[in-house]
């Protein structure tokens, strides 16, 4: 198994394409199951995105790719999971 999740902070310039191309264009990448695509600012001239993709077999050459075709640039990898489940980042533990 390889890359199941990766959270990308990316910015993306306002022309196009929308956000639904750009979705659209990462759900095709084999391995892809899923994209979450939130815009967290708006600039004047670039959308800050917080890029969620999902699904069993990532290529994540293919995921920079499609951004970079598209004139968006990977500000940081902010979640990685990887293997044959999903791990999830435990809550903090409160002491009481």
């Amino acid at each position: 198994m390889g890359l199941r999740r990766l959270v990308l902070d990316v910015l993306k310039p306002l022309r196009e394409p929308s956000i639904v191309e750009v979705a659209l264009e990462l759900s095709k990448i084999p391995g892809v199951e899923g994209v979450n695509i939130t815009v967290n600012e708006v600039d004047v001239e670039t959308l800050s995105l917080t890029i969620v993709v999902e699904g069993t077999d990532i290529d994540f050459e293919g995921v920079k790719r499609v951004l970079e075709s598209v004139g968006a640039a990977i500000h940081s990898i902010d979640q990685v999971v990887a293997g044959k489940k999903m791990v999830e980042m435990p809550s903090p533990c409160r002491g009481e």
